[in-house]
């Protein structure tokens, strides 16, 4: 065996092609890493869509990004609200393309327009955000039968009051775009995190999301000892992943919507970093990654 290794050595060396220290693997999951990205959103105060704060936080999550070897794309547009019209930017990273099946992984990246109060969304979207750009980080160099996207939508909030019209701008966008230039078909799943950090974490079942999806997520929560973050309760939220539902992607929406007691911390200044839990974001990492694991397995969706 020496012998091998020395002849393998000889080769490198006249060649210069080859290198005999393996590639270090990247460190595992970490709430504490995902923790510094909700600590550099909320440094930037309010961050709704059209700020010039926003524009900071798409060069920090892009600088990220780009920092694990991802091609990023913005996805820029501009669209009607009751404020008039507005330039929103989705982010889009990812790898070479490939005829691989898809599986998005999406946060919206956008705080709420609170006039008056300093509402910087420590937990919405800044957990979310910072657990998505984790995941890209661990799965930067991951070999899978699967090509991963890291969306970050802008303009999930409502500027006034929710309705069909004023919420879900950049996911209404970039689902029609996809339907239309059809990456649509290629998405196996599309997995939504959304206020996710919560120190007393309660992930509901919502049941617009899609079911063998949001079933799958169910089960590997059980399978690997995480029953404790789900909720005993069930109910329809209205969120980034209902227009990827309505053009026929596998979605489900990961979310908390049990803040504070009675849901007392969201949209409000109670929304701040010390109601984050590293522990919790870590969590749901958990719970994603293993979920992706299973998704390698199937050879498509189940309908």
């Amino acid at each position: 065996m020496r012998g091998f290794m020395d002849l393998l050595a000889m080769l490198c060396l006249f060649s210069g092609g080859c290198s005999m220290t393996p590639k270090a693997a990247a460190p595992p999951l970490s709430g504490e890493r995902a923790m510094e990205h909700v600590r550099a959103q909320v440094a930037l105060g309010p961050h709704p869509p059209g700020s010039a704060a926003l524009e900071k936080c798409r060069e920090y999550i892009t600088g990220q990004l780009r920092g694990y070897g991802y091609q990023v794309q913005v996805d820029e547009f501009e669209t009607e609200t009751p404020y008039g019209k507005k330039v929103m930017k989705n982010l889009i990273a990812g790898r070479e393309t490939s005829d691989r099946a898809l599986v998005v992984l999406a946060s919206h990246y956008d705080t709420k327009l609170m006039e008056g109060i300093e509402f910087v969304g420590a937990n919405d979207p800044g957990s979310s955000v910072g657990l998505l750009l984790e995941l890209a980080r661990v799965l930067a160099d991951e070999k899978s039968s699967l090509d991963y996207r890291f969306v970050f939508l802008d303009g999930e909030e409502a500027f006034v009051d929710w309705s069909s019209f004023d919420s879900t701008y950049g996911s209404r966008h970039l689902a029609k775009r996809w339907q239309q230039d059809g990456t649509a078909g290629r998405i196996r799943a599309f997995i939504l995190l959304d206020m996710i950090g919560d120190k007393n974490l309660d992930i509901m079942k919502e049941t617009y999301s899609t079911r063998w999806l949001s079933d799958l997520v169910w089960e590997t929560a059980a399978r690997i000892g995480l029953q404790g973050i789900l909720s005993k309760y069930a109910g329809a939220v209205e969120d980034d992943h209902i227009p990827f539902l309505a053009v026929g992607i596998p979605s489900v929406d990961i979310i908390d919507l049990n803040y504070g007691p009675g849901n007392s911390y969201h949209h409000t200044t109670a929304d701040s970093i010390d109601k984050v839990s590293p522990e919790s974001m870590e969590k749901v990492g958990r719970l994603v990654l293993a979920v992706l694991k299973e998704l390698q397995t199937r050879s498509g969706s189940p309908k």
